[in-house]
């Protein structure tokens, strides 16, 4: 039986540990009564604690030791040492290797004081599998003993209380600011979790919270900018907010390189971002040189892919840390441009609408694509669904804009087109030309010149693979 003998102590003493003690009891404090754990058995071993400022360790001392630290108090408990090494394998090598002697009836495991509490949890989980304890920091600490003796189910039980508890933003972090040693443990995997997706879904819309969410430690900026739901015009976006996170944490060069090339530039999803920015990625001081080359690359790859190919590349990352290749819910929907200068200025833009975006514009929504240019100016594509020129029913409707207002005049002819079953090709639906100045929009209420519930029926031939396939042609008018 492990005994706990407690001695507020504070000068250095000298200790001794004697295997022949009568019950395991060491010499301070004989007078007072050992916290019984169990009924004595054969097996049962004497466990001293010496508390103390030092971080804990766990020892086998020899038959006299000499302790040259302050220790305040030292505490026996009676223990069962089958119950504890079956349940945690530091007690079973403690005692399985560690008793030199097997009439050695006792061990000494040194803690710091603030330690006791939660180790006494520990050990009388492991007899009753429960704890008495019920507050969040209690809970921790008894989860970090748990992780330091190695007791597994322990970890468990306590991540589970702490899931069960309501979360908090303060909580939340604290869960995810666990020594490295705790947050890698598989008992923890679901507290830790449960912690990044309650950040991802209160700060879901940065652009609501965004003093806030700039004032996140590392681990919760993290948690925010790998959620797929994140709501955001833009991985441009996402990129100029990580950038700055980084300079307002880190405002020393080197150590911004360092937390973003390691961290934070791994959650940005360069693929999707526009190629005017990825432009200004080669450029960024902030990134190491040979990273920007990378992932500008590696984006530029992706780009180019076929729209198959890309789906499948996203697949393989569904269940990965780093999803550098899956598309978050933008509000502004990623395009896909071509641009000629010769013989005329011009760009073709190709804008993908998943079905469900598609129902969800029902009855008088819109979707913004994210900005692309010509010539120097900005433009953006916009779906919707609105009634047609009669007003007699719903339909879906595609327009062309200029984003900068102001009175410059420019001149384009336009075409839109969508790819049709059964061919798959993209067949012209509207042409026109206007002459834009800013903030204006061009476009045709019904593209395809049939009510909603036709273009939305399970029939329709204008979703291949659940998806609608949009073309717009852009040329400056000489």
């Amino acid at each position: 039986m492990h005994l706990v003998d407690v001695l507020v102590q504070r000068e250095q003493i000298l200790q001794c540990n004697m295997p022949d003690t009568e019950d395991g009891v060491a010499y301070e404090n004989q007078d007072d009564e050992p916290d019984a754990m169990v009924e004595e058995s054969p097996a049962d071993v004497g466990l001293n604690l010496n508390q103390c400022g030092e971080e804990a360790t766990g020892s086998i001392d020899p038959a006299w030791s000499m302790d040259l630290s302050t220790v305040l108090r030292v505490k026996t408990v009676h223990i069962s040492s089958p119950i504890l090494a079956a349940k945690s394998p530091f007690f079973y090598k403690l005692f399985s290797n560690g008793m030199r002697e097997s009439e050695q009836r006792y061990v000494t495991l040194r803690i710091h004081a603030s330690e006791e509490a939660a180790l006494m949890e520990l050990l009388n989980f492991m007899y009753s599998s429960t704890l008495s304890t019920t507050t969040p920091t209690a809970l921790l600490d008894v989860l970090m003993a748990a992780d330091k003796f190695e007791v597994a189910s322990c970890m468990r039980y306590c991540s589970r209380l702490l899931r069960n508890l309501p979360m908090t933003c303060e909580s939340a972090l604290l869960y995810l600011d666990l020594p490295s040693s705790v947050l890698m443990a598989d008992a923890v995997q679901p507290l830790t979790d449960t912690a990044k997706q309650f950040l991802a879904a209160r700060y879901k819309d940065i652009s609501k919270f965004q003093e806030e969410v700039l004032n996140l430690p590392l681990a919760g900026i993290e948690a925010v900018l790998a959620s797929d739901d994140l709501q955001i015009a833009s991985e441009d976006a996402v990129y100029d907010f990580a950038l700055k996170w980084a300079r307002t944490h880190y405002p020393k060069l080197e150590e911004r390189r360092e937390i973003l090339g390691s961290r934070l530039g791994r959650l940005i999803r360069f693929p999707y971002m526009t190629c005017r920015k990825l432009k200004k990625v080669l450029t960024c001081n902030d990134f190491d040189p040979e990273l920007a080359s990378k992932v500008v690359l590696e984006s530029l790859f992706f780009k180019a892919e076929t729209p198959y190919r890309q789906r499948a590349l996203a697949a393989e990352e569904a269940n990965s840390t780093y999803r550098r290749f899956v598309e978050r819910a933008y509000k502004y929907r990623p395009v896909k441009v071509v641009e000629f200068e010769l013989p005329r200025q011009q760009c073709v833009v190709y804008l993908d609408l998943k079905r469900e975006e598609c129902a969800h514009l029902f009855p008088a929504g819109r979707i913004y694509s994210q900005a692309f240019h010509l010539g120097g100016q900005g433009f953006f594509l916009s779906a919707h669904c609105n009634m047609d020129q009669q007003s007699s029913f719903h339909c879906f409707g595609l327009f062309l804009g200029m984003q900068e207002k102001g009175s410059v005049s420019f001149a384009v002819d336009y075409e839109f087109a969508a790819r049709i079953k059964p061919t798959e090709e993209y067949v012209s639906k509207y042409k026109g030309n206007y002459t834009f100045t800013g903030g204006k929009a061009v476009g045709y209420r019904n593209l395809f010149g049939i009510p909603w519930t036709a273009f939305m029926a399970d029939d329709s031939i204008y979703f291949i693979n659940g998806n609608l396939h949009l073309r717009a042609e852009l040329t400056i008018r000489q």
